[in-house]
């Protein structure tokens, strides 16, 4: 689908690779820049075994790797090159750092006119905190999700997997192509191209109505465990084998078919209970009744019960669940791929391509590359920097 689109990865962590490889899976060309000799941080997280975490192999594949140190005035230079020859450029250093570099919007655009560039960062390119360090766990924090994550009796808990980070990738990925068809579609465009995302914005965006809620009705919403204040019934609920399902039956219909097939067809008669905010104020009842069921069924009972009742419900997965799972091996969730780990090749299962385009369907074509693996070929064929150019460059530790 994209196949004639280049992408230029100026990104390290999780926020601008994420955006990055979502142009990767539907075949963008996207070069990533690393830091010669270490390479992206990814690289040596969560790392067991082997030198390279699987975190790593799964947000950097389809890319190609390219070492380069930008802090070089011959590195900059050679980047700058390279946006001449790419359609989108993404970057997450702090606010300032491209532009003390001269590699600033006014730079990029004077390479590439048509250039579009995507900056990710913690607090935006503007406003007072713009100079702040910023994290996606941090983000998570400023943008209202962590006060609303946990026990109410406890301090926030952070969720176990980068959200914030993929929030704003997404939202980066987005605003690059946004851009890119405005520019197809032969839209005025005064000034550089460039989407401005924030890391905490990102959040914000997914806390959906806080702010509206706060000044309609005065409500500051705090943690309700693993409930939406106002969505009853709908939540966690323990099972016979120790396990756990999820159950939402908060729409006028689906709770009606939930109280059926837990054996409460008289909550389900109860005219009072049509309305959202009468069902919030039977809170305790309503799941008192669905725990007791729920409780005296394994999870793949419940789950199997309600399914066929038109109630959508699911088991909580971990990893083991999830790569059994028939349904995310027909949907091709779960996409075999050859990796070395230890010296050793081994077959390692990642995550397929979302969103599915039937007839022209993204692929996994590698897994995140070895460090520096794409250099001679991105910078010797898009270039035409000769080998002896290039092993001076790595005399001096600039590729």
């Amino acid at each position: 689908m994209l196949s004639d689109i280049r992408v230029l990865e100026l990104g390290n962590f999780i926020a601008a690779p994420f955006a990055t490889r979502l142009f990767a899976d539907f075949g963008a060309e996207v070069v990533k820049i690393e830091k010669p000799g270490s390479g992206d941080e990814l690289r040596g997280w969560r790392r067991p075994r082997g030198g390279t975490s699987m975190m790593f192999r799964t947000m950097a594949r389809n890319k190609k790797s390219v070492t380069l140190d930008l802090r070089t005035p011959e590195g900059r230079a050679i980047a700058l090159d390279l946006v001449r020859h790419c359609d989108v450029v993404v970057e997450n250093f702090r606010p300032g750092t491209l532009e003390r570099w001269g590699m600033g919007p006014g730079e990029l655009t004077a390479a590439n006119p048509e250039v579009v560039l995507v900056r990710i960062s913690g607090y935006g390119q503007t406003g007072p905190y713009r100079e702040r360090a910023g994290f996606g766990g941090v983000a998570e924090a400023f943008g209202g999700l962590r006060q609303i994550t946990g026990h109410a009796d406890r301090p926030p808990v952070r969720p176990a997997a980068p959200v914030g980070d993929v929030l704003a990738g997404l939202h980066g990925a987005v605003g690059a192509l946004v851009l890119l068809l405005a520019k197809e579609k032969g839209r005025p465009h005064p000034g550089p191209r460039v989407a401005d995302v924030a890391l905490y914005e990102s959040v914000f965006m997914a806390v959906e109505s806080l702010v509206p809620e706060y000044d309609a009705y005065g409500m500051v919403r705090e943690r309700t465990a693993g409930n939406l204040p106002g969505v009853v019934p709908s939540g966690v609920y323990p099972t016979s084998d120790g396990a756990s399902v999820v159950i939402a039956g908060n729409s006028s219909g689906a709770f009606a078919r939930l109280m059926t097939a837990v054996g409460r067809a008289d909550l389900a008669a109860d005219a009072s209970l049509a309305d959202g905010d009468a069902r919030y104020a039977r809170e305790r009842e309503l799941d008192a009744a669905i725990t007791k069921w729920t409780s005296e069924r394994t999870a793949a009972e419940a789950v199997s019960v309600l399914a066929d009742a038109g109630v959508p419900a699911g088991p909580v997965c971990d990893a083991r669940a999830i790569a059994e799972d028939e349904h995310y091996r027909e949907r091709g969730m779960l996409r075999p791929m050859p990796v070395v780990v230890d010296d050793e090749p081994e077959e390692v299962r990642f995550p397929g391509v979302v969103p599915r385009l039937p007839g022209a369907p993204g692929q996994v074509r590698w897994v995140g590359p070895d460090l520096g693996e794409h250099t001679d070929e991105v910078l010797g064929g898009l270039l035409g920097i000769d080998a002896e150019r290039l092993a001076a460059y790595r005399a001096r530790e600039v590729v």
